[in-house]
């Protein structure tokens, strides 16, 4: 990168010719347009993206994990033999974090500095990150209060286990969906 230092004359005041030459400006014409499509800042809107798919599936899949734990240890005190069985809520809830990790490790792969990397490309990768960040929020939200309250119930009626791993699973395809719209975003090339 070339860095373009102050001309000064010899009264040692600015030369401001001298530095418009110097600076090049009459060859950069087509300089709007590109500050438009590629502002410096438009990497940050990618970055927000990466950070937004990870971060809210993994404060999701948190939750999943820590509400229904806590359902796991209040089933284990009456019927230790279902601790294992009641595993599930909390294995279906880290995988909500993978779907994160999984468009967060896309997303980071395509970023760039501004020269290259384009607005319209960082408010696609934006959408894309919140897409399923926010999906697995909510699946993660849905896992724990389902797999709580689930596992909670069968230590009282066992045959409530299929209908309960029923519900985790499309509370888990919440989450799916996010993904997939996020690998969607993804792949649009609109340059």
């Amino acid at each position: 990168m070339d860095y373009y230092l102050p001309v000064f004359n010899e009264s040692n005041s600015l030369d401001v010719p001298g530095l418009i030459e110097n600076l090049k400006l009459k060859e950069t014409s087509t300089s709007p347009i590109m500050l438009d499509r590629y502002p410096p800042y438009s990497p940050f809107y990618g970055v927000m993206g990466v950070v937004f798919s990870s971060v809210l599936t993994s404060a999701g899949a948190a939750y999943g994990t820590a509400v229904s734990g806590t359902g796991i240890a209040a089933t284990a005190v009456m019927r230790p033999e279902l601790v294992m069985k009641s595993i599930i809520p909390v294995v279906m809830a880290g995988i909500i974090a993978i779907y994160g990790l999984v468009v967060s490790v896309l997303l980071s792969g395509e970023l760039a500095p501004a020269p290259k990397y384009s607005l319209p490309t960082g408010y696609v990768h934006l959408a894309a990150g919140l897409s399923v960040g926010f999906a697995g929020l909510a699946a993660g939200y849905a896992v724990g209060e389902v797999g709580e309250v689930g596992v909670r119930h069968i230590a009282l009626q066992p045959r409530l286990f299929i209908g309960m791993i029923l519900i985790l699973i499309f509370a888990e395809v919440l989450g799916l969906y996010g993904l997939i719209i996020g690998i969607y975003l993804y792949t649009v090339n609109i340059k």
